[in-house]
């Protein structure tokens, strides 16, 4: 089995596969479990829409799309907290119509400026898009996620069980809600190239609601879903490449599986 593994990711693809994809899945399931409780879950699904219509351009334009989409998707996921924080549309509204445009400038860019890319492959990702700059770009970015998470860790938890009272004890509930949109926009882009614009999100959801059927803290909560996360991942990694099917489809189709696992012994421990 060792010697299997050895020579799967001794293709360099996959190896870049396997480093990107552990480090974007596990910053995604530590975000994943403040944005499922505070109900912004969907959040990722519209930024991820936004990192494509700033890929198209960045493509259109010639310049480096991770360096280009990460602000364009800092500055939307301001613009999303921004609307719902001033009452100005519901979250649910603002996603839907930033998602929608997003997708739609993005498409036509690419058509005015007749570029040819692979559609499919930034819809659904594919770990053969994935270059060594890429690597270099995912390990400081996670690295940095990662950091700011640990360090702001017991204030994330204040302002996502109460915001108000978080406020009332002196925690300054808008800069940690800024500070959770702008790193799941930066998770969000890095992450696009390998599971694209369609799947992202699932990383940030599976593994948060998987972990809530079994666990009951927020810190078990976090942990359960970042093991959740990267195993699922680094598995559904190792059996696309052997059944030959998507990767990203066949990761979140593995963490069907493991939360309908999880729903059923959360149910049973439940009846006990």
């Amino acid at each position: 089995m060792i010697n299997e593994l050895s020579v799967i990711f001794g293709y360099s693809f996959m190896s870049r596969a396997l480093i990107v994809g552990v480090l974007v899945s596990l910053c995604a399931a530590l975000l994943g479990s403040s944005l499922v409780l505070k109900r912004y879950s969907m959040i990722g699904d519209g930024l991820s829409h936004v990192g494509y219509g700033a890929f198209a351009i960045a493509a259109a334009a010639g310049i480096a799309p991770l360096w280009f989409a990460i602000p364009i998707v800092i500055v939307a996921a301001f613009l999303l907290l921004f609307i719902t924080k001033k009452g100005k549309m519901g979250g649910d509204s603002a996603i839907a119509i930033l998602s929608s445009s997003s997708l739609a400038i993005g498409m036509i860019v690419l058509s005015l400026c007749n570029v040819t890319i692979d559609i499919n492959g930034y819809m659904f990702g594919s770990i053969l898009a994935l270059k060594d700059n890429d690597v270099a770009v995912s390990v400081v970015c996670s690295v940095i996620v990662c950091a700011m998470y640990i360090i702001f860790y017991h204030r994330i938890f204040a302002v996502t069980f109460d915001e108000s009272f978080s406020s009332a004890t002196g925690i300054r509930s808008g800069i940690y809600n800024v500070l959770i949109s702008v790193l799941t926009a930066v998770v969000i882009v890095v992450g696009m190239r390998l599971m694209g614009a369609l799947l992202i999100s699932s990383l940030m959801i599976f593994p948060a609601v998987t972990s809530m059927r079994v666990c009951r803290s927020f810190r078990s909560v976090t942990v359960c879903s970042a093991i959740v996360s990267v195993v699922c991942f680094t598995a559904g990694l190792i059996i696309s490449y052997y059944i030959d099917i998507p990767t990203g489809a066949g990761i979140v189709v593995l963490d069907l599986a493991v939360f309908l696992v999880f729903a059923l012994i959360g149910r049973i421990r439940e009846r006990q």
